[in-house]
């Protein structure tokens, strides 16, 4: 898929659902109980055991199907040359590295670099980051969005940390282009209730899609 798509689809969302889990089972149950929900961007944390055989595992699933399976927690150009060749679409990470954002724009694949300060954000723009992960969000809140898109306001960016369904429309008017949604969105998983996650998934989309067609914002 082209990396234009990538990026439209995953902003026609306006959600990523990050999987951090013990195991590959869990991760998978996870990432069923997100789909089911409506969630169809799914970043697989490389915090999770063998992280590039479960991504290389659901791609091959998934494959043909509405579903984007990105890799997250990259840390590394190594990391994120693994994660792409076993069928990762985009690639995300914590903080800007140069060769990663090197590699990724090499093979045209999405790249998310966090960043936190208006510095970092201006950095990770000028090596050519489409959307830049602000990170962690539950720092500052939906204002740190604002501040930084005062003197930077084509910056599309992307909250991940401390973004829950009571304040997601928060993150939204403050200007996020999506919500990357874990902890919050997975927790129903802790105790075994995939359900939870279903609905929880359920509710982000309603109120992601209700903010948009109540403010225009598409």
């Amino acid at each position: 898929m082209y990396k234009y798509r990538i990026l439209e689809k995953i902003v026609e969302k306006g959600i990523v659902a990050v999987i951090r889990a013990e195991s590959s089972e869990k991760a998978i149950r996870i990432t069923e109980a997100c789909l089911e929900g409506g969630i169809n961007s799914i970043e697989i944390t490389f915090t999770v055991p063998a992280a590039h055989r479960l991504i290389e595992d659901l791609s091959k699933r998934f494959h043909g199907q509405d579903v984007l399976l990105g890799a997250g927690t990259v840390l590394d150009a190594e990391t994120a040359r693994a994660a792409i060749l076993s069928g990762a679409s985009y690639i995300v990470s914590p903080a800007l590295n140069l060769d990663t954002m090197k590699l990724c724009n090499r093979y045209q694949v999405p790249c998310m670099p966090g960043a936190m300060t208006v510095r970092e954000v201006i950095m990770a723009m000028e090596a050519g980051a489409d959307i830049i992960k602000i990170f962690p969000g539950s720092v500052f809140g939906p204002e740190v969005i604002k501040a930084i898109k005062g003197p930077l306001p084509q910056a599309s960016l992307m909250p991940t940390g401390g973004v829950e369904l009571s304040n997601a429309v928060e993150w939204l008017k403050a200007g996020s282009i999506a919500l990357g949604a874990g902890s919050s969105l997975t927790a129903g998983a802790k105790t075994g209730d995939y359900n939870r996650v279903t609905e929880t998934a359920r509710e982000f989309v309603r109120v992601i899609s209700d903010f948009r067609g109540n403010s225009n914002v598409k």
